[in-house]
Parts: C-alpha cells; sequence; structure tokens
C-alpha cells in the first residue's frame, strides 16, 4: 500500500462528514436556523447567547469549519501523491463540494431558510459524504489489490442496478428533507420508504445470489442491506416518535436525527456497492458482442 495514512486521513474526513450530518439534521430537528447570531463571533458574545438552537447551530458552524480545512488539506494532499489522474478531479470535486455546501448554508441562514435551498443543502451534505467515502474506498488497501472480474449473467444487469440505486436513495432523501422543511407533506417520502427498499433489496440479493463468496461484491452487498434495515426501522420511529412530539420532543429529535444520519450512510453504502460493481462485474459477453454489432452496422 503506498499511502496508507492518505487512506487513514480520507477515512477521518469521512467519519467527521458523517459528524457534520449529524449536526445539520440536530438543527434542522430543533428548527434552529432562524435563531442564530451574527457570524462570526468572539467567545464572550456566543456563550451568554448559546440556548438551545443556537447552540445546535454554532457547534453545527464550528464542525463544518473543521470538515472544510480537512477537506483543502485531502484535495491538496491527494494532487501532490496520487498519480491517478481520476483521483485528483475526485479530490478537487470534494473541495468544490464542500465549498458549494458552505456557500449553501450560509444562503440558507441569510434568506432564512427557504425549501428549495434548504434541501439541496441537506443533499449536497449526503453526496459529499459519499465522495469522501468513496475518497476512501479508492485509497484502500483492498482496492490496490486490483480488481476480480465476475461475469454479470442475471436480469435486470446489476451495472445498471448500480446505477439506480444510489439515484433512486438520493431522491428519498430529498422527499425527506422536503418533508422536515416543509416544503410538502410526508406522504412523497413514505411511499419512497417503500419502494426504494425493494430496489436496494433486489440489488443486493442479485450481488449475494450470484456471487457469494466475491471478497468486495458480498461485504458491500450485506453492508447495504444490514444498513437499510436499520434505516427502516429508524424511519418507523421516527414517524411515531414524530406523533408523539408534544409529550416526547427530546425522543423525536433523536430519532430524526439518527433516520437521516443513516440515510447519509445507506447512500454512501450503495455509492460503495455500485463502485464495486461497476469494477467487478463485466457486461454479459452476448451483450457486449450485440452492442459492438450494432455499432459496426450503424
Amino acid at each position: 500500500m503506498k499511502n496508507p495514512w492518505l487512506h487513514r486521513y480520507a477515512t477521518l474526513v469521512a467519519v467527521c462528514t458523517l459528524f457534520l450530518v449529524i449536526a445539520g439534521a440536530s438543527v434542522t430537528s430543533k428548527e434552529a436556523g432562524l435563531s442564530v447570531p451574527d457570524w462570526p463571533l468572539s467567545y464572550g458574545q456566543v456563550i451568554p447567547e448559546m440556548t438551545g438552537g443556537v447552540l445546535f447551530e454554532t457547534g453545527h458552524r464550528m464542525i463544518a469549519t473543521v470538515v472544510g480545512t480537512l477537506t483543502i488539506i485531502l484535495a491538496i494532499w491527494i494532487a501532490r501523491v496520487e498519480k491517478r489522474a481520476w483521483m485528483k478531479k475526485l479530490g478537487w470535486l470534494a473541495l468544490g463540494g464542500v465549498v458549494a455546501q458552505g456557500l449553501l448554508g450560509g444562503a440558507t441562514v441569510l434568506l432564512l431558510q427557504p425549501a428549495p435551498i434548504s434541501i439541496a443543502h441537506a443533499c449536497l451534505a449526503q453526496l459529499f459524504f459519499s465522495v469522501t467515502v468513496a475518497i476512501a474506498v479508492f485509497t484502500s488497501r483492498n482496492w490496490q489489490q486490483g480488481p476480480d472480474p465476475v461475469e454479470d449473467y442475471g436480469w435486470p444487469s446489476l451495472r445498471s442496478l448500480a446505477v439506480v440505486t444510489p439515484v433512486l436513495i438520493l431522491l428519498q432523501i430529498g422527499l425527506g428533507a422536503g418533508f422536515r422543511h416543509r416544503a410538502f407533506g410526508l406522504m412523497p417520502h413514505v411511499i419512497g420508504a417503500m419502494l426504494v427498499p425493494l430496489v436496494i433489496l433486489l440489488t443486493a440479493i442479485f450481488v449475494l445470489n450470484q456471487f457469494p463468496k466475491h471478497r468486495a461484491l458480498r461485504p458491500a452487498a450485506v453492508g447495504l442491506l444490514t444498513i437499510t434495515l436499520i434505516q427502516i426501522f429508524l424511519g418507523i420511529a421516527a414517524y411515531v416518535a414524530r406523533l408523539n412530539a408534544a409529550e416526547y420532543p427530546l425522543a423525536m429529535v433523536l430519532t430524526t436525527v439518527a433516520h437521516v444520519a443513516t440515510g447519509g450512510l445507506t447512500l454512501a453504502a450503495s455509492v460503495v456497492l455500485a463502485i464495486q460493481i461497476r469494477r467487478n462485474v463485466h457486461a454479459r459477453a452476448s451483450e457486449t458482442a450485440d452492442s459492438h454489432h450494432q455499432a459496426v452496422t450503424s
């Protein structure tokens, strides 16, 4: 492994980003955005005023600053030591994502939480987390061992499901963010919660059925399936807690934050599985021949 410390650092950035997602979900659950004092603030100015939502928002901003700084270092580190051109682009993409996230966060506060910007802010946070997880995968020892090629012989093809599944999960995250920011009701998110897990289940079972002993595909499929099951239970718990929010407000906040954080983990796990599928699973020979024939005759 050429750069083990780069992998460890990328993993640290991913973990810190997950904490940032948790902090952002805490702010939304506490509905703190409208009560935030001007930034930056000195230590003496903040402490007397930090109660409830303001405390959550201030902590969120501090974590965001840390993650931004870590991402700058990560992008520069990748640019200096990586020989893979696409990895350098991914590092700069991560940096661009954290900058865009900061701009959206600032616009959310300054414009008093408009729903479209708040939803975009929530979705971009989850996408950025997935990018940091992908960087950790690409710098790992297992990745540098090379692919273990297998042929896709099922239907629908795993390579297609690898693309569709993360997209559907991101849409579901957007529906959840839309509900939390009162852009629309809960029903779209509930419908998505019934459909998206079915697609995830289909993808994971196809992988486990076709390649039950594959060193990269099996752990990725099991991980996605496990996180999805946890997410389903958290979604139910969050809904029940919301129905009883007046009596148990803390339970509502905790279950909602856990549900949002696990949603980010679900998206990241689907991205990891998609990466492994696209790397290891080759299109069926018949499909490749048909595509080549169509290209020649057209």
